[in-house]
């Protein structure tokens, strides 16, 4: 059990759906647990009250909490990818009933948000060279997914 983990807060009863949901979007995923409500928790007696899964190795919370509080993107989950495919497979599961923001992030069917981002980004942004981080930077922003090849080509100059 890792120390700190997410606590996603759902709507009064999506919980499983959106962890259903995320199971099919990351390869490697699984429930840990289902915590059911009790005679004294506020749910009916029975039904989910939470879901422990795990995304990548990842520890994360799914919990029916009501409609009260919602997902902003103040809050996001970063995915980093290795390929354009893993960045165009993760945008496009993610997107499906979504909404698409910019720079590479996306907001689920659930609320959730997402920044589907390449590794080699973070590196291309901090290069001590200030013209490669610039032009990397300006291209970021006009984009919507990212473009690792364009990408690339605004890092180098070309």
């Amino acid at each position: 059990m890792q120390k700190i983990s997410p606590c996603l807060w759902f709507e009064a009863d999506n919980a499983q759906e959106a962890v259903d949901f995320y199971l099919t979007v990351f390869n490697n995923a699984r429930i840990v647990e289902t915590m059911r409500h009790t005679e004294a928790s506020p749910g009916p007696a029975g039904s989910v009250l939470a879901v422990l899964f795990e995304l990548d190795g990842e520890e994360f919370m799914a919990i029916n909490g009501g409609s009260q509080f919602k997902f902003t993107p103040a809050i996001s989950l970063f995915v980093n990818c290795e390929s354009q495919d893993e960045i165009d497979r993760y945008w496009d599961k993610l997107l499906d009933g979504g909404q698409a923001l910019a720079c590479g992030w996306v907001t689920d069917r659930f609320g959730v948000t997402w920044q589907i981002a390449p590794s080699r980004l973070r590196s291309m942004l901090q290069d001590p060279d200030p013209a490669k981080a610039n032009r990397t930077m300006q291209a970021m922003m006009g984009m919507i997914k990212l473009d690792i090849a364009a990408l690339e080509r605004a890092y180098h100059g070309a």
